[in-house]
């Protein structure tokens, strides 16, 4: 309630909060109230600019851009929160065990996580996606293979600075009187970490996982602008501003739409990260 109470005055994160939950109500439930399949082809309205027909105009197919927008922004949004989910999974599990661990184990898991964190991102991404993305399509066909390898590739490559961060509280909190005094009355290790050092540290991870929403839809739409991500029929908003690039002189919406709404959404993130931040702090009077 305290933690509520702090972030409800943080104003832009509160008005960040309600513009997502739009956007994610309007990506879930906009198909039913925009009933307009996204493959249509009409040669006659392609191009067009936003109408009442057509709210957000159509593209170079005559396809109703609103409808892939709505259709799309369930992947990117599903592809973020999927992947943030991998990445603090793995950075909490290898956080915790390298701070209760001592010597060599973490030492071995903290060279594991500056060896990861040494490696090109974007590049190391594409090589993946590029080597293993046929392999996935037929394994579990060409939608979901390449959705599942784009969401733990995304997430296996931001781990790393949310292992340290659980390292650094591990090693702050596992001295704390109250952890020392679960010790005493004879707490088993694992009794430590789960009831009373891992609650006590979630407070930074969840910063952490806002964070990684953002990143991990930024990097789907870069994949999908650079031709390497979802299959080229289904609409993503970075597949909508990979196929609109060209026509960007006489078609400006088509670009537009998608490129404010991935602009927005991290925007909202970041917000509510920073609003998270300042309510789960402590040490911050508001």
């Amino acid at each position: 309630m305290e933690a509520w109470r702090r972030f409800r005055k943080h104003r832009l994160a509160v008005a960040s909060a309600v513009i997502l939950f739009l956007m994610i109500f309007a990506v879930l439930f906009g198909p039913v109230l925009w009933p307009v399949a996204i493959n249509d082809i009409d040669f006659s309205a392609m191009l067009q600019g936003p109408s009442w027909a057509h709210p957000m105009g159509t593209d170079d197919l005559g396809q109703d851009v609103l409808a892939r927008m709505l259709y799309g922004g369930r992947i990117s949004l599903a592809v973020g929160l999927c992947a943030m989910f991998v990445a603090i999974g793995l950075g909490v599990l290898i956080g915790a065990i390298a701070g209760m661990a001592r010597g060599s184990i973490d030492a071995a898991l903290m060279w594991l996580t500056d060896l990861f964190l040494s490696l090109p991102q974007l590049p190391l991404l594409l090589v993946l996606i590029y080597l293993f993305r046929d392999v996935l399509k037929e394994w579990a066909g060409p939608e979901l293979g390449v959705l599942i390898l784009i969401i733990v590739v995304i997430g296996g490559l931001r781990w790393m600075p949310v292992a340290r961060l659980v390292r650094a509280q591990f090693f702050s909190l596992r001295e704390k009187e109250f952890v020392e005094a679960a010790r005493a009355l004879g707490a088993s290790q694992s009794r430590q970490v789960v009831r009373h050092i891992l609650p006590n540290s979630l407070g930074p991870v969840i910063v952490a996982a806002t964070i990684d929403v953002a990143v991990a839809i930024i990097a789907e739409s870069t994949l999908s602008f650079l031709g390497l991500g979802v299959p080229p029929d289904i609409p993503t908003w970075g597949r909508i501003l990979f196929d609109a690039k060209d026509y960007l002189d006489f078609a400006p919406h088509w670009a537009l739409f998608p490129g404010a709404a991935i602009f927005l959404t991290v925007l909202c993130i970041n917000y509510i990260g920073d609003g998270l931040r300042d309510a789960l702090d402590p040490r911050r009077v508001i």
